[in-house]
């Protein structure tokens, strides 16, 4: 939930970017007529099913002019349509004013499904999408629904290249190693693993598509996706080696050597159909979630003159659960990012307050610049993990706001601002939300702060037995908002990367069921919040680590370890509202947080800090 993505107040310029908007729909209408479409879908995904793209993925913003991470746009022969979840639904509305495209409010229980929208109004029509950037899951689920109302889907309409004329290329950046002091582990013993773990259901290759998969397993590193140190590839690990299919131009003479110490070759990006068609003996897992139906395709029609020499078996992808469980030296190098995260926001927090004290003007624009100057100042950084969410009161309710030279709000000594950031390290990657006091504050935004607040110690403090999942946990964050009639719509945690991308699963915190269990060696975000839209949200996020605690008799038990290390402003918290289990927390919290911090501050800071972490 971190990509910064609102949009500015309509102005004349917007205008003129909602008429090309419409002439793009246009152009896209044409091109269905002319193959028999009455319908065309558009995710907001790439080839390789992730959340963020690079530019030459985003054919939905290109077409929609809305920006968001997540959404879907729909376009038939008369209307258009734009799915999106509640982080939306402000910018969505704003962005799609005079476009012609509809906002469907994706959740809510007078919303339909796509799916069940298609079939309702288009039986008996067809409807197109480009393979490449649905899953064979996601296809086949939508041909089931289909089959009903005898609606046919097209897998192969992409008229981008008659429509997108000056469409992005593919990135071309080099990789780079992470190197095992820092991810701990070999390439070499990772792929040791996938081949044992796919072995064990019956089969002997794996097929990787997803990008922060290849990313961990081959210890590469790229920088093709804003903020996510990724590259756009395929790979194929077999009994006797692997495969990396990328452009050629992006790997090095000397990344190919060490590579090739463990077996892996380096073959052409769109060379994998090719090369699984001419493969003998192989029993491949693939990930039907994770592959594109497009790949799936073109495997098929080289395989039709022959008999098929290898066999597709579909399972999910044992890397997600491999690369979730941090090993000591990734859980070493998450504690050193924290840290020098912890001395960002602690002198960032200081520059704003003596901003504040002194008069100085400074808007939400300036508090983003002045985190990247901080943290550009810390060993191993590469940048980013999202872009910063920096609102200010009304701002702050927006959950995936971005400041605009438009919509840049002054921070006055009034109210409270919300900092939603996080950096990539090549020892972790971090993420971190803070709801501040810059000035009076009201009772409710103190008793709002106060339930949220309550909700992330329940988070903190859990105990839970072997095999707890974390829809289980979710309550724990949210019941005392509840009972004030409070919620937030968003999850309470995501899992995080290792220097690799911000949100990252199997593993969750939220409403919604996932089979996935918490284990030892997970990192997941713990960030609930309140939102009054038009006036303020508030947000507390911490990255927790999850670790054995005792075995019982009624079998193992495990808790979670705070790695985030900044200060809660007390300030805005009412301390009749806590318990004393509950003050204990905190005041233990902002005391590791003072004693792991002050080493490293001047005097100064040492002294602001030490006022920042007071009992309560």
């Amino acid at each position: 939930m971190k990509f910064r993505t609102f949009a500015s107040p309509l102005d004349k310029k917007s205008m003129e970017n909602h008429s090309i908007i419409r002439g793009r729909l246009a152009k896209l209408r044409f091109a269905m007529q002319a193959k028999g479409i009455s319908a065309c879908i558009i995710p907001s995904s790439d080839a390789h099913q992730s959340e963020y793209t690079a530019p030459h993925w985003k054919t939905r913003t290109y077409f929609s002019g809305f920006t968001g991470s997540a959404g879907t746009l729909v376009v038939t022969w008369q209307e258009a349509f734009l799915w999106t979840d509640s982080r939306y639904f402000l910018q969505a509305e704003e962005e799609l004013k005079d476009t012609s495209i509809l906002l469907q409010k994706a959740g809510l229980p007078e919303i339909p499904s796509i799916e069940n929208w298609i079939c309702t109004n288009l039986p008996g029509k067809s409807v197109g999408i480009d393979g490449s950037v649905f899953s064979i899951r996601e296809v086949k689920s939508m041909q089931d629904i289909f089959r009903n109302k005898n609606i046919s889907l097209v897998t192969d309409f992409d008229p981008l290249l008659q429509i997108w004329t000056d469409r992005p290329s593919i990135p071309s950046n080099q990789v780079f190693l992470h190197p095992e002091e820092f991810s701990g582990e070999s390439a070499g013993v990772k792929i040791d693993k996938i081949r044992k773990s796919v072995a064990g259901e019956g089969c002997n290759s794996m097929l990787l598509c997803s990008l922060d998969e290849i990313a961990w397993t081959f210890n590469l590193r790229g920088s093709d996706v804003q903020c996510n140190p990724v590259a756009i590839a395929y790979a194929l690990i077999t009994p006797q080696e692997s495969v990396i299919f990328i452009q050629q131009e992006k790997v090095s003479a000397e990344i190919r050597e060490e590579l090739f110490k463990n077996k892996i070759m380096i073959a052409d990006y769109d060379r994998l159909p090719v090369y699984l068609s001419a493969q003998k003996g192989l029993t491949i897992r693939i990930d039907s979630g994770k592959t594109n139906q497009f790949i799936f395709d073109a495997i098929g029609r080289l395989s039709e003159n022959k008999q098929l020499s290898y066999i597709l078996k579909e399972g999910p992808s044992p890397v997600a659960l491999l690369k979730t469980l941090k090993n000591e030296t990734e859980i070493a190098g998450f504690r050193n990012a924290m840290k020098k995260d912890g001395l960002v926001m602690v002198r960032l927090l200081m520059w704003i307050e003596q901003s504040l004290a002194s008069g100085r003007a400074f808007t939400e624009i300036s508090v983003e610049d002045k985190l990247k100057e901080l943290r550009s100042e810390q060993a191993l950084y590469f940048g980013e993990s999202f872009d910063a969410i920096v609102g200010y009161q009304e701002h702050g309710a927006i959950i995936h706001y971005h400041a605009s030279e438009a919509s840049n709000q002054q921070i006055r000594a009034e109210g409270m601002l919300l900092i939603d950031t996080g950096g990539q390290y090549f020892d972790g990657t971090t993420d971190i939300t803070r709801t501040i006091a810059t000035g009076e504050v009201t009772d409710r935004m103190k008793q709002d702060f106060t339930l949220v607040l309550k909700g992330h110690i329940g988070i903190a403090t859990a105990r839970f037995p072997k095999g707890t999942r974390g829809s289980q946990l979710d309550i724990l964050a949210r019941r005392f908002l509840w009972n004030e009639g409070l919620s937030y719509l968003h999850g309470t945690g995501h899992g995080i990367g290792h220097f690799l991308n911000v949100h990252e699963g199997p593993q969750n915190i939220r409403l919604e069921e996932n089979p996935v269990c918490i284990e030892p060696g997970m990192v997941t975000s713990n960030e609930p919040g309140v939102y009054r839209a038009g006036m303020y949200g508030i947000r507390i996020e911490n990255l927790v680590l999850a670790r054995e605690e005792k075995e019982t008799e009624f079998g193992s038990f495990y808790c979670f370890e705070t790695l985030t290390l900044c200060p809660i402003d007390t300030k805005l918290i009412l301390p009749e509202m806590l318990t004393q289990e509950e003050k204990e927390w905190l005041n233990s919290y902002h005391q590791t947080v003072y004693d792991r911090l002050s080493p490293h501050l001047s005097e100064n800071e040492q002294t602001w800090l030490k006022n920042k972490t007071y009992e309560i």
